[in-house]
């Protein structure tokens, strides 16, 4: 399912903010591996130890998280790539998001990673800036530039047309000598190729593997080039309506966005949770979990070393809940910080505390609210789940949705 980030409210310059779009939602690089536990009769496999944190341009305005967070919540150091979203992409090309947030934006000492105000006449301030400073701090860390998400993916199908030109401006963007080496790579979130999103593509099966195909000719094998895809792996859904297995051989890895797969969107319920590891009696939707989508893909022959397990740092709820337990009817979202269905980990473990589990990830029942997250203990059942599968790593959508001493990035490593 789709990823749908907070949208900030509007704000001086920060009309392009709105494109909260959202894959999750919604990396970095690197890594060796740590060998997992064999399953009794399965051959020993390797799990990667890549930790993806998707970083929201738009997080600066309302959420006020800032990359210097990153480094105080103790994030920074368990990171190995940052997944930095959103970039635009219209009139077939890659294009800036939100450019005061991103180059403009002058950061006071207090909000600066290093304790050092921005200067009027630097030739480079805001988000990248930041991001500059971060990686002096961790040299190992990666950084790519995420385009598209929920709301900036009509775009695609224009740039599907012409697969060389469109990876010709990404690679020029991301590589602007304005902000030589912030950028590692690129990061595509097509939402979704030849199927529907926020709007419905049909640029045809081929169109991702085509696109896939150009970035990584233009970025060369020095650059990372990743996607983030859809997790529906019901028969003839969304992973069957483009060549995801065809691409693989493009991309460093793939992000298959498992949440999402339940929520408010269905207004009057049944309650389910977003982020279920496996399936369970009841549950609405078959083939609507993270085990399926990792199966699925792993069947089509994408490799599990090139797979991330996704986490979302936020929970989805409901309103007019009665029954504790997942399946009960419901008369609407939640009320959320930002928006209504959605809220950060970080609020929600206060405001409505985990009182059940199901299928890997667990529930809250608080009055009439029905909330589903996942928490550091059931991230650890998920990791290792990764383990089991040989999986590439994790990534995380998003950054902001911790609390403020990273409990669950913590449970991720």
């Amino acid at each position: 399912m789709h990823r749908t980030p907070h949208r900030p409210r509007a704000r001086l310059r920060a009309l392009l903010a709105v494109a909260c779009s959202a894959a999750l939602g919604a990396g970095l690089l690197a890594g060796a591996g740590t060998a997992a536990a064999a399953a009794p009769t399965a051959p020993q496999l390797k799990a990667g130890s890549k930790v993806v944190g998707y970083f929201t341009e738009w997080g600066t305005y309302d959420r006020k998280y800032f990359v210097k967070n990153v480094e105080t919540s103790g994030s920074a150091a368990r990171l190995t790539h940052i997944n930095y979203a959103f970039g635009n992409v219209t009139g077939g090309k890659c294009a800036m998001g939100d450019s005061y947030a991103a180059t403009d934006r002058a950061y006071t000492a207090a909000e600066s990673v290093d304790g050092v105000a921005d200067t009027w006449d630097q030739p480079l301030r805001g988000n990248f800036n930041q991001l500059l400073k971060l990686k002096k701090r961790h040299p190992g860390l990666k950084v790519l530039w995420s385009f598209g998400g929920w709301t900036w993916s009509a775009g695609f199908g224009e740039a599907a047309k012409n697969p060389a030109a469109f990876a010709r401006s990404c690679y020029d963007l991301v590589k602007n000598s304005k902000w030589a080496g912030v950028f590692d790579g690129i990061d595509i979130d097509w939402e979704y190729p030849n199927a529907c999103g926020n709007t419905c593509d049909t640029s045809g099966r081929e169109a991702f593997k085509n696109v896939m195909a150009a970035l990584r000719s233009r970025f060369g094998s020095g650059s990372l080039v990743t996607a983030a895809i859809t997790a529906d792996a019901t028969g003839g859904g969304k992973i069957d309506a483009a060549d995801y297995a065809g691409a693989a051989q493009y991309v460093d890895w793939y992000n298959p966005m498992t949440y999402d797969y339940f929520g408010a969107w269905d207004a009057a319920g049944p309650t389910a949770p977003h982020s279920p590891l496996n399936s369970y009696a009841g549950i609405p939707k078959a083939n609507y979990y993270t085990s399926a989508t990792i199966a699925k893909l792993k069947g089509l022959g994408v490799p599990a070393s090139k797979l991330l397990l996704g986490i979302g740092f936020y929970g989805r709820g409901w309103t007019g809940v009665t029954q504790a337990a997942p399946g009960g009817t419901a008369t609407g979202p939640a009320a959320g910080t930002y928006e209504q269905g959605i809220d950060d980990y970080k609020v929600l473990k206060t405001k409505c505390p985990v009182t059940g589990t199901v299928a890997g990830t667990a529930y809250a029942k608080c009055g009439k609210d029905w909330w589903s997250y996942d928490t550091p203990a059931t991230i650890g059942t998920k990791m290792t789940y990764k383990n089991q599968q040989g999986l590439g790593g994790t990534f995380l959508w998003e950054l902001s949705g911790d609390t403020a001493n990273g409990e669950l990035i913590k449970a991720i490593n």
